[in-house]
């Protein structure tokens, strides 16, 4: 499936895997690709970023996915649920670190973060995201799959890049009304 992957594309999954090495993670995530997706410029998933007003925001999402993963990834919804059975999350997380440093919650962290092979390897999760932006670069009818598939793939999936992602106003909806939609030329 990679070559059907556009440069950008591709930049995006390089960039992905270098942001899970520096963070000291095992595995590339869907968080990962959402990081590399905002370092890109010129790009067609850049464009609808910017245009959406995640230009210069990339610092506060980054603290946002990072809160979430120190959460041990749960969303707000999960969060939410917990509340609900009369479960404080912020106090579990709270003694967690207290009895085992910080981010003790925070998965896919290892001493050293590189398999033997010196490779990152995706999770199921990442993997499905590619999977996914293949399909909805096949029901746009394109051939390839771009920068802007992923951003969209990101935004169609339920868990922490989406709910970051809308807490800034970039969803679905928005992302392929910008690209693709309604009547309203086309970007890029």
């Amino acid at each position: 499936m990679f070559e059907r992957f556009t440069k950008d594309a591709r930049a995006v999954v390089a960039d992905a895997v270098g942001h899970c090495e520096r963070g000291g993670e095992e595995r590339v995530e869907e968080a990962h690709l959402l990081l590399a997706l905002l370092d890109r410029e010129g790009s067609r998933a850049a464009f609808a970023l910017t245009s959406l007003g995640l230009e210069g925001r990339r610092d506060t999402v980054g603290r946002d996915l990072a809160a979430a993963r120190r959460r041990g990834g749960l969303t707000r919804a999960d969060a939410d649920a917990l509340a609900g059975l009369g479960i404080d999350l912020t106090e579990i997380v709270s003694r967690v670190e207290e009895a085992h440093g910080e981010g003790a919650l925070t998965p896919g962290r290892t001493a050293g973060g590189v398999r033997r092979s010196g490779r990152r390897l995706f999770t199921r999760g990442a993997k499905d995201l590619l999977g996914q932006s293949l399909r909805l670069a096949l029901a746009h009818g394109d051939r390839h799959i771009g920068d802007e598939h992923l951003l969209l793939a990101l935004t169609a999936r339920p868990g922490l890049p989406s709910e970051v992602l809308a807490d800034h106003g970039v969803t679905f909806t928005a992302v392929e009304r910008l690209l693709w939609g309604g009547g309203e030329a086309k970007a890029g």
